[in-house]
């Protein structure tokens, strides 16, 4: 399992993920789950996976091998974010047509889901989550947030505080946070972290950072976060406990 999440805030979008990868107690590995293809200056394309490893890291190898050369069906040159996504899509349509078939005759389930982020001139910048069946949705004013994977332990923190006009700085310290809180309770998602900050009208990567486990300041938000949660439990009167009539 994994854990991905991406933002799009007014001033861009953040994206985030963690790189373990497990195959049993015995078998913890590290795999990067962002993959990003750039053009400087007219796109820039952010996916982070979660699922079956093979099915997504087949996907994903697909739309590289589509950016080759002069292909049509390129995401490169794919006029909008709709059209990449569509792509993308049909990318997972046709591993699920080879693939699927041989791992249900070995009990495994074909199981995927990305999100896709970024801004091609023209547009402004817009953020999907793609299904395994290759159909997807997009943000919007009511839902500016994607999650897939290991979800449930990150998502109240975005629930209470997540706002769209919150700053890249703000957006960054809230996504560690939840990832802080997904890692403490789920041992199938750990460092490394990788998060992009993609600035608005900027097309081009100029902020990505990685965050091993002892990255000082993953260190301190998990010190900081928890001396203030313990804060906050404890300025919440006592219950009564008196047997009620």
């Amino acid at each position: 399992m994994t854990y991905g999440v991406g933002l799009l805030l007014d001033e861009g979008l953040v994206f985030a993920s963690d790189c373990r990868t497990t195959g049993g107690v015995d078998s913890i590995l590290t795999y990067r789950k962002m993959r990003v293809f750039e053009c400087p200056g007219e796109r820039v394309l952010v996916f982070l996976s979660a699922g079956n490893l093979a099915v997504t890291q087949a996907t994903l190898s697909n739309l590289a091998e589509g950016t080759l050369g002069k292909k049509a069906h390129s995401i490169l040159k794919a006029p909008t974010m709709y059209q990449v996504a569509r792509l993308a899509g049909e990318a997972l349509r046709d591993v699920h047509r080879i693939d699927a078939a041989h791992m249900r005759n070995h009990n495994v389930d074909f199981n995927a889901t990305l999100i896709l982020g970024g801004q091609i001139k023209g547009e402004e910048p817009r953020l999907f989550m793609i299904y395994a069946a290759g159909n997807f949705i997009e943000a919007h004013s009511d839902t500016h947030m994607f999650q897939i994977g290991e979800i449930k332990y990150g998502k109240p923190v975005f629930d209470r505080l997540l706002v769209r006009s919150m700053s890249f700085s703000d957006a960054a310290k809230l996504t560690l946070i939840s990832f802080d809180s997904t890692m403490r309770s789920n041992l199938s998602v750990g460092p490394p972290i990788d998060m992009i900050c993609y600035r608005k009208d900027s097309f081009c990567v100029t902020d990505q950072r990685r965050f091993t486990e002892q990255h000082p300041y993953l260190l301190e938000i998990r010190r900081l976060w928890g001396e203030a949660l313990r804060r906050a439990f404890e300025d919440i009167p006592p219950m009564d406990m008196k047997v009620e009539s």
